[in-house]
C-alpha cells in the first residue's frame, strides 16, 4: 500500500496539534507528500477535534474520503469515528481507560489496545496528555514510518525547552513503538523513501513568506480567525525580516493604516476575515480614489455575522465583488493551493504597485489553514519586483504635476509624499488630474467622466497581463466541473475518481475573478457538454457571477455549506446522479442523524449518553419520515432513550427517555 490516511480524534488541550504535525513532519522529512485537515471548534478546552493526515508517494491534493487508521485520544472519538475506518486498518485507544465496542467496527479492522499506563511506568511519572505520544509511537510500527526520524521531528519541535523535555518525548514515543512491535503486526504499508525534503506549511504561511519575498514591509491586522495565523508569523519574524507588524484597535484602522503605508511607498498588506471586510469596505474604495497600492487578504469562514469561526466556506465572493460603493479599478485573486498562495502575493503586489490599486486575495480556512507538503520550486525567492511609474524627482519646469495625469493606460505617475516638486492633494472626493477636488465646481461632468474613465481603462492593461483560465483534461470529456478557490484540488481528484469509473471528466478553474476573462471562459463552457459549478456556498454566488459575466448558465449545482470542505466522493457521487438525471437529496443521512444525535447529547444529557442504534420511521405520526436515534450508555450500553430527529428538517422532535420510548 502506497497512501495512508491517520484520523486523530479527542479534546481540544489533548495534544492533537503536536501529534499531527510530528507525524506530519516526519512522512514529509522521510520524502513523503502529506495534506492535513484540523476540524477545530471554538473552545480551549473540551469539545470535538477531529485532525485528519494523508501520506502518500504521489502529490496529495485533498484529504481525501477515507480513514484507514484512528487514534482515538477519548470516547468520543471511537464512538464517533472507528465505524470510519476501513477494512485492513486500525484503531489505537488507551485501553486503561477507553472502551472498544467491536460491533462499531468493519471486518478486517484490527483493535490497538495501548496500555498506557503499564507502557509508560518505566519511565516514572508521565503526564496523562502523554498517550498521545505513545499512540503516536505505535502507529509508526504499525504504518511502517521511521522511528528516528520522527524522534527527529521531536527533538527540533521541544529543543526550547531543554533536553530533559525532549529526552522525555523520545523515550515515550519508544515505548509505544516497542510495545506495538511486541503484541502486533504491521499493517503492511511499503514506503519508498526519497529523503526529499519539500516545504510542509499551510496557505497562510505561503501568504507570509510570499509577501515578504515580494518586499512587503508593512502588515497591519486585527485577531480574526481564519487570517490571525499570518499576524502570528508576520510577528514572529517581524525583525529578521524588516516588516512593521501593527496589530491594530479594528479593521477600521487596519485598512486605513495599510493604505497609508502604501501610499507614502511602502508594500503594505493587511488581513482579515468577512466581518473584518465588512468594516474595510469604504477604505478600500479610498485606495481605489486616491490610486494608492494595497494588498488586503480575506479569508472566508463560514456566514453571515460571527457565523462559524473555525469552520470553512466560500460564501463571500458577493460582499467582496461588492466592497465599497461606486465602480472602482481593484483586482480579486483566488488561489486554488498553498504553492498558489505564495505566488498570488508576489503577483498582486506587482499589480497593486503597477497599477496603482487595491488587490485582493481571496482564501478561505481550508486553504489558510491547512498544511501539505509543496515542491521546493514553488518558492521562487527571485521574484521581480515591478513598482511602475514612479517619480523620484519632478522638474517644475514641465508644469505643474499632476498625480492623476490623464494617460492612454490609465496609469498616472505617481510621486511619493516628500517628492520635490511633486506636492499634490489625495482626497476620497473626485478630483481632476491634479487632485483638486471637483464635486462642487459647475464644469465638473466632463471633468468626472474622464477622470473616471482614466481609472478604469487600467483594468484592460490588467487583464491582458493575467494569465486566462486553461480547460484541464480531455477535450471531449461528457461533464466539466467548474471551481474557483480552495476547491481545485479536491475537483481534481474528483476527475480521477470519476475517470477509474468510466466517465471522462474535465476542469476548469478559475483564478482571477476580477476582471474577468469573459471571452476566454465563454468560449470553452460553449465547447462543454454538461457543466457542473462545484462551490462551497449555498446561493452559487460563483455560478452567477459566471452567468453575468459570460450570459452562460451552468447545467447542474454541487454545493456545500456545512462547514466542513468538499471531500472527492462527494463529489462524485452527485455528478453521477446528475448524469443520471437523479435529484440530488438534501434529506439528512443516518450519518447526519448521528451528528445531529452528538449535538443534543452535548447540549441537552450528560457524558454518559452516546447514540445506538438507527432506524427510518416512516412518519409515525409526524408530518415527514423520522431517524429513530437510540441514546445508550456508554458505561453499560443499556438503553437510556431515543431521539427522533426529521428527515427532511433535521429538526430534533422530542427526547424520549426510556419509561416513555418503551
Amino acid at each position: 500500500m502506497r497512501e495512508v490516511t491517520v484520523g486523530i480524534g479527542g479534546a481540544a488541550g489533548d495534544g492533537l496539534d503536536k501529534t499531527g504535525d510530528t507525524l506530519a513532519k516526519t512522512a514529509a522529512r522521510l520524502g513523503l507528500y502529506v495534506y492535513a485537515y484540523n476540524s477545530y471548534q471554538s473552545v480551549i478546552r473540551g469539545g470535538h477535534i477531529w485532525l485528519r493526515v494523508r501520506i502518500g508517494e504521489r502529490k496529495l491534493t485533498s484529504h481525501g474520503d477515507h480513514l484507514n487508521v484512528l487514534i482515538a485520544l477519548n470516547q468520543d472519538s471511537i464512538e464517533r469515528h472507528a465505524r470510519e475506518v476501513e477494512s485492513g486498518g486500525a484503531v489505537l485507544y488507551n485501553s486503561d481507560r477507553l472502551k472498544l465496542d467491536p460491533t462499531l467496527l468493519r471486518d478486517h479492522v484490527l483493535p490497538v489496545p495501548l496500555p498506557v499506563s503499564a507502557i509508560t511506568k518505566p519511565l516514572g511519572k508521565v503526564p496523562p496528555v502523554m498517550q498521545n505520544t505513545v499512540a503516536l509511537g505505535a502507529l509508526l510500527f504499525l504504518i511502517g514510518l521511521d522511528f528516528e526520524t520522527a524522534a527527529g521531528v521531536l527533538t527540533d519541535t521541544f529543543k526550547h525547552k531543554g533536553q530533559a523535555v525532549i529526552d522525555q518525548n523520545v523515550a515515550i514515543l519508544r515505548a509505544g513503538y516497542e510495545y506495538a512491535k511486541e503484541h502486533f503486526v504491521p499493517l503492511g504499508y511499503r514506503w519508498t523513501f526519497t529523503h526529499v525534503r519539500r516545504p510542509f506549511i499551510t496557505g497562510n504561511e505561503a501568504f507570509a513568506i510570499g509577501a515578504v519575498t515580494a518586499g512587503c514591509k508593512f502588515y497591519s491586522a486585527y485577531p480574526m480567525t481564519p487570517a490571525s495565523s499570518i499576524l502570528h508569523w508576520m510577528a514572529a519574524h517581524a525583525d529578521r525580516c524588516g516588516i512593521v507588524v501593527k496589530q491594530c484597535e479594528d479593521e477600521l484602522a487596519v485598512v486605513n493604516m495599510a493604505i497609508g503605508a502604501g501610499y507614502a511607498g511602502v508594500r503594505a498588506m493587511c488581513g482579515t476575515s468577512g466581518g473584518g471586510f465588512a468594516l474595510m469596505t469604504e477604505a478600500i474604495g479610498q485606495a481605489g480614489m486616491i490610486e494608492a497600492p494595497v494588498v488586503v487578504i480575506e479569508v472566508q469562514r463560514g456566514g453571515p455575522s460571527t457565523g462559524l469561526p473555525t469552520k470553512t466556506e466560500q460564501g463571500d465572493l458577493n460582499q467582496v465583488f461588492g466592497a465599497s460603493q461606486g465602480d472602482y479599478p481593484r483586482v480579486i485573486i483566488a488561489p486554488g493551493d498553498v504553492a498558489e498562495c505564495f505566488s498570488a502575493v508576489v503577483t498582486a503586489f506587482n499589480l497593486a504597485e503597477k497599477y496603482q490599486l487595491p488587490v485582493i486575495i481571496m482564501s478561505d480556512l481550508l486553504l489558510s489553514e491547512h498544511p501539505e507538503t509543496i515542491e521546493p520550486e514553488d518558492l521562487r525567492y527571485d521574484v521581480p519586483i515591478e513598482r511602475g511609474e514612479l517619480v523620484t524627482e519632478w522638474d517644475e519646469s514641465k508644469g505643474r504635476y499632476k498625480r492623476y495625469a490623464f494617460t492612454r493606460s490609465g496609469v498616472s505617475p505617481r510621486a511619493l509624499p516628500g517628492t520635490e516638486g511633486a506636492m499634490h492633494t489625495a482626497a476620497t472626493d473626485d478630483h481632476d488630474e491634479e487632485g483638486i477636488l471637483i464635486s462642487d465646481v459647475f464644469t465638473s461632468p466632463p471633468v468626472r467622466r474622464k477622470i473616471h474613465e482614466k481609472r478604469m481603462r487600467k483594468l484592460e492593461a490588467v487583464l491582458r497581463e493575467l494569465p486566462p483560465p486553461v480547460l484541464e483534461g480531455p477535450e471531449d470529456a461528457e461533464v466539466t466541473l467548474i471551481g474557483w478557490g480552495s476547491t481545485k484540488g479536491v475537483i481534481r481528484e474528483a476527475v480521477e475518481k470519476l475517470a477509474e469509473e468510466g466517465i471522462r471528466a474535465n476542469h476548469l478553474h478559475i483564478t482571477y475573478l476580477f476582471p474577468f476573462h469573459a471571452r476566454e471562459v465563454a468560449e470553452i463552457l460553449r465547447r462543454c457538454r454538461k457543466t457542473i459549478c462545484v462551490e462551497a456556498n449555498y446561493s452559487g454566488q460563483f455560478a452567477r457571477y459566471l452567468r453575468a459575466e459570460t450570459g452562460i448558465s451552468v447545467d447542474a449545482h454541487i454545493r456545500k455549506y456545512d462547514g466542513e470542505p468538499f471531500e472527492p466522493r462527494y463529489i462524485v457521487e452527485r455528478v453521477k446522479a446528475i448524469l443520471d438525471g437523479r435529484p440530488l437529496s438534501l434529506e439528512v443521512t443516518e450519518e447526519e442523524a448521528r451528528e445531529i444525535a452528538y449535538h443534543y447529547i452535548r447540549t441537552h444529557l450528560d457524558e454518559d449518553a452516546r447514540p445506538g442504534r438507527i432506524s427510518r420511521l416512516e412518519r409515525d405520526g409526524f408530518e415527514e419520515p423520522i431517524w429513530n436515534v437510540e441514546i445508550v450508555s456508554r458505561e453499560t450500553g443499556r438503553k437510556r432513550g431515543r431521539v427522533l430527529i426529521g428527515i427532511e428538517t433535521g429538526s430534533t422532535y422530542r427526547w424520549e427517555p426510556e419509561e416513555a420510548a418503551s
